[in-house]
């Protein structure tokens, strides 16, 4: 096995274990970045839900309760609100949604899917759980949540949600008395839940890590030839030349022309010490021959 074939091999080999090394660690940094952002685009999307729920009870529903008695107007309710406003961004982002899942809704559209309902008993059962942060397969693709409990700590929202007889018979007209009542202080009744999807991201994840690793690839190739042109040319030819020198000499031809010793590396060290070596082999066998 020559120098070369055994350099190279050492330097696949080294290659190869750093760029599954590189490889692994990149592409784990790079979807947990994924799903960072994902994270981020989610809470800034509750947020700015939970904005809409907050300036619809702090300035709209004050302007506009007295006219319950005579029409229900939905804005006035924050999770209609909320959704409405989301809705208007859905336009342009539709596989972003937003929804109240409540277990026993006015509106018929905030009803809990069976998932939606698992986490809402998650919030009932344990109280110490603010939020939920998880994955799931939908129908276009992998998505992202954020979930957060529903509770109903403003007695003011019971006006609407104790019994039928209690609520604006404008909201009952429009809804009826079988679904939004029974609702108690203190009780979550549902989840603000925010889905993003995840595949934008990843992709561009996989899209980096790609790109990251065909330029590892490309620098390995060019450092590579590189290391074997420096291999080749200061170390390999003068070897071979200095063998095949080796090989004459030892049969007696002496007119072999000199290395050059000029420099301080390595090799021009060897070749100092063969000359000297040949000049004394020489004045040897010229001896022995007198």
């Amino acid at each position: 096995m020559g120098l070369r074939l055994k350099f190279n091999l050492v330097l696949i080999v080294v290659f190869l274990a750093g760029f599954g090394a590189a490889g692994f660690v990149s592409r784990q940094l790079l979807q947990e970045n994924a799903r960072d952002e994902v994270i981020r685009n989610a809470r800034l999307m509750m947020e700015a839900a939970t904005s809409v729920r907050t300036y619809t009870v702090d300035q709209i529903r004050p302007h506009l309760i007295k006219q319950l008695e005579e029409v229900f107007l939905p804005q006035t309710v924050p999770a209609y609100a909320a959704t409405e406003a989301i809705n208007e961004l859905r336009k342009k982002y539709p596989d972003y949604s937003y929804k109240e899942a409540t277990l026993n809704p006015t509106n018929p559209r905030d009803r809990t899917a069976d998932w939606e309902a698992d986490l809402v008993n998650k919030f009932r059962a344990s109280a110490d759980i603010k939020e939920i942060v998880s994955e799931r397969q939908s129908s276009t693709g992998r998505t992202l949540f954020i979930a957060k409990p529903i509770q109903i700590t403003n007695a003011a929202c019971l006006q609407c949600h104790t019994t039928a007889a209690m609520a604006p018979p404008t909201m009952v007209k429009i809804y009826g008395e079988a679904n939004g009542f029974g609702w108690k202080h203190n009780e979550i009744v549902g989840t603000q839940l925010v889905t993003v999807p995840m595949d934008l991201p990843l992709r561009n994840a996989d899209r980096a890590f790609n790109t990251f690793m065909a330029s590892l690839a490309a620098v390995f190739v060019v450092v590579f030839i590189v290391l074997n042109m420096m291999l080749s040319w200061m170390i390999i030819r003068p070897i071979r030349r200095m063998s095949q020198s080796a090989d004459k000499i030892s049969t007696g031809e002496f007119n072999e022309p000199e290395f050059n010793e000029k420099g301080r590396d390595e090799m021009a060290v060897l070749g100092s010490s063969f000359n000297r070596m040949r000049r004394s082999l020489e004045k040897a066998m010229q001896m022995i021959g007198e």
